[in-house]
């Protein structure tokens, strides 16, 4: 990942610094059953999953049923005792709640390319990762944006490999759309890659940034159409790189009212330190230098105990933003051992040592 949705920080559990980024209640996640096959097997699934409610639309990130509570999407979950083949299990998506918990496994959706992802080529793709959440056709109902692997056959330009699901009411549901980049906002023979969503030209709607060749950026004007088209879309600018990610925690870094990216070699992950340098927003959307861009490090909490095992846990952080709407950051964390168990974490800002909630992504399994 990449920044927001994509893939986590990997980190020591018991290491000590992490990136400063960006429920009902249940109970504390059971124990695992013995190994299998050299992995521990997956903490006990909980009852089946409930409806999802229904919203009409609100202002809050990442908020894909439009309640007014923040949801939390899961690229990594743990694998079936019987899936031998590794393949991906698709994206989890936790949806909030007022309850003082913020957010409620029991109400979970699990996305998936079979299920869920549009066809490119007569061809169902087999990657289904999440990069990306906002509301890019401006209807009140956060949208994601996922990567997926269309088929090539290395002949002309690629495919893109990005798609939209569309927020509603009751949540991310139906078949995604692929993200439409006119042809004038291309550059080069590489994948559009790092989706970011901003309001870069300061006009109200929420914009997207991804990756061209030569270290070009493709800017993207919202709002979009339900068929993944952006409202208009000039020539790549130059400045960009291999990478993109939203500055965190503000995304205006120089309160100009333009939104601005951070350009790096590689993604920073949550959960690292890491520079960049910031292309600053304007009127015809990210392209002027403004400087070098730092982001910072903040402890890491006690992570959640995981039964002992013949290697060491391992923590990721998912999300670094706020869950509970007190505008402070809360952290997400997720302690794994391989493949097949693991413990999902919330911690409030107002108490950074003990887990609010914790519940394993086996959930998703049932």
């Amino acid at each position: 990942m990449r920044t927001g949705l994509g893939h986590a920080a990997t980190i020591a559990a018991c290491a000590c610094v992490v990136l400063l980024a960006g429920c009902t209640s249940t109970p504390e996640p059971e124990r695992p059953a013995p190994a299998k096959n050299g992995d521990t097997a997956p903490l006990a699934a909980r009852a089946g999953a409930l409806p999802v409610p229904h919203g009409r639309g609100s202002r809050v990130p990442a908020d894909f049923n439009g309640d007014g509570h923040r949801d939390l999407v899961l690229n990594d979950l743990v694998k079936a005792p019987g899936d031998s083949h590794g393949d991906d299990a698709g994206i989890g998506v936790v949806y909030g709640t007022a309850s003082p918990r913020v957010l409620d496994p029991s109400v979970r959706r699990l996305l998936t390319p079979r299920a869920n992802a549009a066809p490119v080529g007569g061809t169902i793709p087999a990657a289904f990762d999440a990069e990306a959440a906002c509301d890019l056709d401006k209807d009140g109902f956060s949208d994601l944006i996922v990567a997926t692997d269309p088929p090539y056959d290395g002949i002309g330009r690629p495919p893109v490999p990005l798609q939209v699901l569309f927020g509603s009411p009751a949540g991310l549901a139906g078949k995604a759309v692929v993200l439409r980049i006119p042809e004038q906002a291309r550059y080069g023979n590489e994948w559009p890659d790092h989706p970011v969503c901003g309001d870069f030209d300061g006009d109200g709607s929420t914009d997207l940034a991804v990756t061209a060749s030569a270290g070009r950026v493709s800017f993207l004007r919202g709002p979009f159409t339900r068929t993944g088209a952006p409202r208009a879309a000039t020539a790549p600018a130059e400045g960009g790189g291999p990478a993109l990610s939203a500055p965190s925690p503000r995304p205006d870094v120089n309160d100009d009212g333009y939104d601005d990216l951070v350009v790096s070699t590689r993604a920073p992950e949550p959960g690292a330190a890491a520079k960049g340098k910031v292309l600053l927003g304007g009127p015809g959307g990210p392209g002027r230098a403004g400087g070098r861009y730092v982001f910072t490090a903040v402890p890491l909490p006690p992570s959640p105990a995981l039964r002992a095992g013949e290697t060491s846990p391992v923590t990721d952080v998912l999300q670094y933003a706020d869950f509970d709407g007190d505008k402070r950051p809360d952290l997400v964390t997720r302690t794994h051992r391989g493949e097949r168990a693991d413990v999902v974490a919330l911690y409030p800002a107002s108490a950074r040592t003990a887990a609010l909630l914790t519940f394993s992504t086996s959930v998703f399994l049932h």
